[in-house]
């Protein structure tokens, strides 16, 4: 009997990974994934049935929306059952956010959602985006005893993997721009790859389900010495605001002002949820902690844990998205539900 090939989907979206230099005008242009194949012959030696998926119009992930988000859940859904995993090439700059709300999007998945870029593009001798491409189509189509090994959404850069809901891009500069402060690598790559299967969601077997109902009407504050009262007010009340992502000091700190208190307890009453997550690019916010704090925590701010401001924004679109209650919005944004978030 003939093993069938294993099968991988690489969806090209935009970004720096794509681009290659235009042999007549030395211009950068979007890399022909048509002729991937004599450009990168070494593909062959893979042995894996390769497709390609280009989005017709490409973007900068500068100019990534949540309608993006879902047409590239829609491109996983409609191929979900022809292919074993699926590896998206995507700009660097947006690419947490992006891995983030695909991990909420896809609930039940078992399939590897590896995403990677590169800090040069394809076309230049030094790129980094060869090497990443190449390590993210071997992740994405590991199998152990018929399984996915990575069944998940990941982040794959510069020799490391990681959960896509826990990463943040630290670094506009070197080729390592992504770090996971607060959950360990899913893999580490060098001569081999070196899969933590510890650290990494178990499949459940259940049928995909897609979620494409995001809201919108999200923003986010960052809290900074010296923050007027002016800003917060005008922040908290955009018209249709439903969650505020406060981006506090330290383990959840943030001023005691009596004004700054008192519009966060009037904004909650009407009942706005405010979320609120460390600035830090590790650590955990642990309200109450200090005495800068427990005013948070007493009118009704919920306390993120560990994390990421990508992820929180993705999760709250997700969540109110889904029409659940306040009550159950808030119950859920303090459970892991995918990974997200580690309580101790």
């Amino acid at each position: 009997m003939i093993e069938e090939k294993t099968t991988i989907l690489v969806i090209y979206t935009g970004g720096t990974i794509g681009m290659t230099k235009d042999i007549d005008t030395g211009a950068l242009v979007p890399f022909d994934f048509g002729n991937i194949y004599e450009q990168m012959p070494i593909l062959r030696s893979f042995d894996y049935k390769i497709d390609f998926h280009s989005f017709e119009n490409l973007i900068d992930s500068s100019n990534v929306k949540p309608d993006f988000w879902i047409e590239l859940v829609g491109v996983i859904e409609k191929n979900y059952e022809h292919y074993d995993g699926f590896v998206v090439l995507h700009g660097s700059d947006t690419m947490a956010y992006t891995a983030s709300a695909l991990s909420f999007m896809l609930e039940n998945l078992n399939k590897p959602v590896i995403f990677t870029g590169s800090q040069l593009p394809m076309g230049v001798i030094r790129t980094d985006g060869r090497e990443n491409f190449l390590t993210a189509i071997e992740i994405a189509a590991a199998k152990e005893d018929g399984l996915a090994v990575v069944p998940e959404v990941a982040i794959y850069f510069e020799n490391q993997l990681m959960r896509g809901n826990r990463t943040t891009k630290f670094n506009a500069e070197r080729f390592n721009a992504f770090v996971s402060g607060n959950y360990p690598l899913l893999a580490e790559v060098g001569v081999h790859i070196r899969f933590k299967k510890h650290n990494m969601l178990k499949p459940n077997f259940k049928k995909l389900k897609v979620h494409t109902r995001l809201d919108f009407n999200v923003t986010i504050l960052k809290l900074f010495p010296g923050i007027s009262e002016n800003v917060v007010r005008n922040t908290l009340a955009i018209p249709g605001l439903k969650a505020l992502i406060l981006e506090t000091f330290g383990s959840g700190n943030a001023p005691t002002d009596e004004w700054f208190i008192g519009c966060l307890a009037e904004a909650i009453q009407g009942g706005l949820i405010i979320y609120n997550v460390t600035q830090c690019k590790s650590g955990s916010v642990e309200l109450g902690k200090y005495a800068t704090s427990l005013e948070l925590e007493r009118i009704g701010v919920i306390g993120g844990y560990d994390i990421t401001t990508e992820s929180a924004l993705s999760k709250l679109m997700y969540l109110i998205g889904e029409g659940f209650p306040k009550e159950r919005i808030v119950e859920l944004l303090k459970l892991p539900i995918r990974g997200e978030i580690t309580i101790e």
